[in-house]
Parts: C-alpha cells; sequence; structure tokens
C-alpha cells in the first residue's frame, strides 16, 4: 500500500469484499478518466472531480509538447496527492515509440511525487485513419516494458487471444475498445467482451467507443472491472454533467452484475400468483 497517495486506496476495514485492484493497488473508483478534447482546463479539472475517479490518464506527448509551448499545463493543476497518474503512450506508431514514451512517463510519475508508480497505459497505434491499435507491436512493447518492471495496461482490439496472450506475459490488465476511439458509437462487440471477461483473471477495463452512460453501464453488467471514459465526458454539452452520469452508471452497473440479473424466459410469467384468488 503506498502511503504518499493514501487518498486514492481503500483501507480494507471500510471495504467490502468488492475490491477493484491492479497488480495488488486498490482504488477507489472503477471510472477512469481521460484528460483530452476538453475545451477548457476548467471543464477538465471540475468533470474530474464530480466523476470520483481515481485514476486520471494523461498522453505523456500532448504533456510534453504543451509544456514546450508554455501553455497551462493540466498536471500541474491537478491534486496528485488523491489521484493517481496513468501515463499514455498516445500518439506513438511503434514499438520504439511508446518504450521510450512509457519511461518518460515513469519519471513524469516521480516528479510529481508518485516515486513507485510503474503503471503505464500501453498504445501502439500505427494507424493514422482508424485508430486500431497494432496487436504485435503492442505485445512486444508489453513484454519489453514487463521486464523493466512496469505495470502495464494495454489498449487492445476486442480480440480475446491477443487479451489471453498478454496476460499470459505479465500484462496488469488488458482494455479492450467497444468501438473505434473517439466515435461514441457504443458497444459494438459485446460478445468478444464477454469471452474476454470470462477468460481474464486480470481486470478487463473498457476503454474507447463509449458515448454515454447506458454503454457504461452496459459493459459493467457484463462483469468488466472497470471503464476509461474521455471523449464522452470532454465533449458533451455540459461536461460536468455527463461525468456524474457516468459515475452513477459504473457504480449501478457494477452493482447489477453483482446481484446475479434474474435468467431470461420466452415466455410471459406472473409475478403475483393466482390461487387462491376468487373469480
Amino acid at each position: 500500500m503506498l502511503q504518499e497517495s493514501s487518498n486514492i486506496f481503500i483501507k480494507k476495514s471500510e471495504t467490502e469484499t468488492d475490491l477493484f485492484v491492479i497488480n495488488g493497488m486498490q482504488f477507489k473508483s472503477r471510472l477512469m478518466i481521460g484528460t483530452g478534447k476538453y475545451a477548457n482546463l476548467k471543464d477538465a479539472k471540475q468533470s474530474i472531480a464530480v466523476s470520483q475517479a481515481s485514476i486520471v490518464t494523461v498522453a505523456i506527448r500532448r504533456a510534453q509538447s504543451v509544456k514546450m509551448a508554455g501553455k497551462s499545463n493540466l498536471i500541474d493543476g491537478l491534486d496528485w496527492k488523491s489521484l493517481w497518474l496513468l501515463p499514455n503512450t498516445a500518439g506513438c506508431a511503434t514499438v520504439d515509440e511508446a518504450i521510450r514514451v512509457a519511461l518518460m512517463g515513469r519519471e513524469m510519475c516521480k516528479r510529481l511525487g508518485q516515486t513507485h508508480n510503474n503503471f503505464i497505459k500501453l498504445e501502439v497505434i500505427p494507424d493514422c485513419k482508424n485508430l486500431f491499435p497494432d496487436p504485435i507491436g503492442t505485445l512486444k512493447a508489453a513484454e519489453f516494458l514487463i521486464k523493466k518492471d512496469f505495470t502495464v495496461l494495454p489498449y487492445i482490439n476486442s480480440d480475446p487471444i491477443l487479451a489471453k496472450q498478454l496476460e499470459e506475459i505479465g500484462c496488469s490488465t488488458v482494455m479492450p475498445l467497444g468501438s473505434p476511439i473517439g466515435s461514441g458509437q457504443g458497444i459494438n462487440n459485446i460478445e468478444n467482451l464477454r469471452i474476454i471477461i470470462d477468460n481474464a483473471k486480470i481486470p478487463v477495463i473498457i476503454d474507447a467507443g463509449i458515448g454515454t452512460s447506458s454503454d457504461a453501464t452496459t459493459v459493467m453488467e457484463i462483469g468488466a472491472d472497470a471503464v476509461l471514459v474521455n471523449s464522452a465526458i470532454a465533449q458533451a454539452s455540459y461536461p460536468q454533467v455527463m461525468a456524474s452520469a457516468m459515475q452513477l452508471a459504473v457504480k449501478s452497473g457494477r452493482q447489477a452484475y453483482l446481484s446475479g440479473r434474474m435468467k431470461q424466459k420466452r415466455n410471459a410469467e406472473a409475478s403475483s400468483p393466482i390461487i387462491g384468488i376468487s373469480h
């Protein structure tokens, strides 16, 4: 249990048994938030606060370019004692690029005081049109970063075989997309996601394509461990309101999953008995 960012984590005595754990770290919220595409820093900060997220992901390349341009940087405006930084390698098209940016991300965590934060959201995306991740490049980069003691959270297509391979080499989660990144199309591949979830012994975090709160609820109801949301909040007419909706949706979906929903039936079945009713 890390002490430097203890506000993020759950004390065991304060919880039930349903914990969200990544590589031994316990987090309060199953909603993870991205930081891109907001109209301004105020909307971003307020949305993150309303979402009650514990984990916030930041594109290292974008953060570096903003800083070099001398512009206001969201990283400098957030309280990293109550949030956990998940650096990501967005914008990297090759294995070498992703590895280099991951190392930069680990140094950024140290500068923010999270000295034991080795988390990295791994993205290797050579497809600049459709933004589908490279499965072979992701596997190679993940293998290298795991050997360098990173906690690797790889972003992948909804490929059950690749998801299992990444788990077997030591990834701490898998992050399959629900539909193309930034599209807001919702969940287009739910059967593949079910297979990934059913086969996984590590957390499955649905990332990309979520457009509204019902999408988040849908994947949480089938057993996803968490969701990562960016565009659906940042590009909503009222981002803070959508952030609140997502927070409620994730909690609701998780509770529905844990409740064990009723079996679906072909025919109607009366909820009240007819025996003993006088006619």
